[in-house]
């Protein structure tokens, strides 16, 4: 079991290494121990991540009493919620890199035999899972687990209520009195945002994947039950370790599908399209964005989530949790029951545990689903090559056609919202949002928020190379691909092309030939970068397209 860690520490030669953990308390009797590493994201700037170091001591507690050494360190976040709308967001994505970076590095460092992951915002799950990838030690992530939905005048609320307010005050709507209720009410305390938003849809996600104990990242964070379920988790990687089991087994093309079908089904964040590409990546797994629209035509959406629906992921715990959804999907032949997860049961041995209480009115059967199809749609045609991806849930229109409102940024397209300048029809071009673009390809909560809050929500289109929060709703399209900063199509529109999107046929398009889109790209030049130094320097020069999971790669 100590299969890594013996080169570090056994022997004579190895006195020295021994004696660094002497001086921080560790015995000859825990050196003698397999080592495992407890990573998690604490950080003092976000609710996301809040219990992150009480967690951490709950899983080093399972880890001693299964017979191993703990050794718990950190990595970083970049909190969506509190960045958005700002050049700090353009942090986000490149954030991930990071995280997955940090974990792999400490644990190859002091070449540690397992792993325990906690995670929470939205960026540390999908970095988790891709530094598990890169080491293959015998490991397992835990979700903190979501905030609970607060409350105001009666209404429950999440963070995707503070930011539509946020449009619905500048429009009028609302008073300032109203604004600082929604503030000051709806983020209650520890814990990841509460709709089925990106944190949410990953959780679901890992437990479809395998990588995460089927039911644990659906309870919530300040319940009593999570604590009990980071303890678990501590005997569970001793578990892992003693059989041999590592991600690599876990992680396959048929339980990424599983992992997609559960987003569908769960009306999930448009960045699962974004994560799950770029773990199938590190993965060496083939997978492609074409791949998220077949299994969206084919499952129906069961859980009545917000944004688009009316229940939070608390919510969907009590109701059964992604064991229940699981189970319908599973009972329905839409998922592959017979792969391995890190419990040691298979998937269908999981699944088959799943039940719903009396009554609760979150989770649908498939018989009566919410939509008879997936949340996420995959758009093409000749302003996306590449692709992009629609979010649907919460759309009741075929499509939409209208004249472009071209902007460079997202700064202006929000001031062009709050001032009244976006008529019914329009179709929101923003544009250099992209990975490269921003670089960073920041998420426009504060855009989308600003225009459901105007009540033109349901009038106008907006289309970004940039990405978008899975508090996001609106006819909104994301990830288009090529983005303009690398001379996609984005970069020769003007003000005033239609453009048409079109659900059924799957078709995003301005009306324009290609010659003269081609005509006018001959004039582009690529905007400036504002990073010549950095991180966001660094990561502009190495990250890939979005539909290749805007994962970034060593330079030539």
């Amino acid at each position: 079991m100590r299969h890594q860690s013996r080169t570090l520490l056994d022997g004579p030669d190895r006195a020295g290494a021994r004696s660094f953990f002497k001086a921080i308390g560790f015995t000859d009797r825990d050196l003698a121990k397999p080592l495992i590493g407890v990573a998690h994201c604490w950080i003092e700037v976000t609710p996301c991540n809040f219990n992150h170091r009480r967690l951490a001591e709950k899983v080093k507690e399972g880890v001693r009493a299964a017979g191993g050494t703990p050794l718990e360190f950190n990595s970083i976040s970049v909190t969506d919620g509190i960045a958005m709308g700002t050049e700090g967001m353009k942090a986000s994505l490149v954030s991930r890199e990071v995280i997955a970076d940090s974990i792999e590095l400490v644990c190859r460092g002091h070449l540690f035999d397992g792993l325990v992951a906690i995670t929470g915002c939205d960026k540390t799950s999908p970095a988790a899972a891709m530094a598990l990838s890169r080491l293959n030690i015998p490991s397992l992530i835990l979700y903190s687990g979501s905030i609970m939905p607060g409350e105001y005048n009666g209404r429950k609320l999440t963070v995707q209520d503070a930011y539509e307010a946020i449009g619905a005050y500048n429009a009028g709507h609302i008073d300032r009195e109203e604004l600082r209720g929604i503030e000051n009410y709806a983020c209650p305390g520890a814990g990841a945002c509460g709709g089925q938003f990106t944190a949410n849809t990953m959780s679901t996600a890992f437990e479809m994947l395998g990588i995460s104990p089927m039911g644990f990242n659906g309870i919530p964070a300040v319940d009593p039950k999570k604590e009990e379920a980071a303890l678990e988790c501590g005997r569970l990687v001793m578990q892992l370790l003693e059989q041999g089991l590592r991600p690599r087994e876990i992680l396959s093309r048929r339980a990424i599908l599983n992992a997609i079908t559960g987003a569908m089904a769960t009306a999930g964040s448009t960045n699962v399209v974004l994560h799950l590409l770029a773990i199938a990546r590190e993965s060496d797994i083939p997978l492609d964005i074409d791949d998220f629209d077949l299994i969206s035509r084919k499952t129906p959406v069961l859980a009545d989530l917000k944004p688009a629906g009316r229940f939070t992921a608390p919510d969907m715990h009590q109701a059964g949790g992604m064991t229940y959804v699981g189970r319908l999907l599973l009972e329905a032949g839409l998922v592959d029951g017979g792969l391995p997860t890190v419990t040691g049961r298979t998937l269908a041995e999981e699944l088959t545990r799943g039940q719903a209480p009396k009554g609760q009115e979150v989770i649908r059967l498939v018989s009566d689903p919410i939509k008879k199809t997936g949340g996420l749609i995959i758009l093409r045609g000749n302003l996306a090559p590449e692709g992009c991806v629609l979010k649907i849930s919460g759309v009741d229109r075929a499509g939409h056609t209208g004249p472009a409102r071209v902007f460079d940024r997202e700064e202006p397209a929000f001031a062009a919202i709050k001032q009244g300048e976006i008529k019914a029809g329009d179709v929101i071009v923003i544009r250099n949002e992209g990975p490269v673009g921003g670089p960073g390809m920041r998420e426009l909560l504060q855009v989308t928020g600003a225009v459901q809050g105007s009540g033109l929500g349901d009038k106008v289109a907006l289309i970004t190379d940039g990405r978008f929060s899975g508090a996001t709703r609106g006819f909104v399209v994301g990830h288009v691909a090529p983005e303009a900063a690398v001379g996609g199509p984005l970069a020769a529109l003007r003000d005033g092309d239609v453009i048409k999107l079109d659900i059924k046929e799957r078709v995003m398009n301005v009306d324009l030939s290609d010659e003269e889109i081609q005509r006018r790209l001959r004039n582009w030049k690529p905007a400036t970068t504002r990073s010549k130094t950095g991180v966001l320097a660094k990561y502009a020069r190495t990250v890939s397209s979005p539909s290749d999971g805007a994962v970034t790669f060593p330079l030539d």
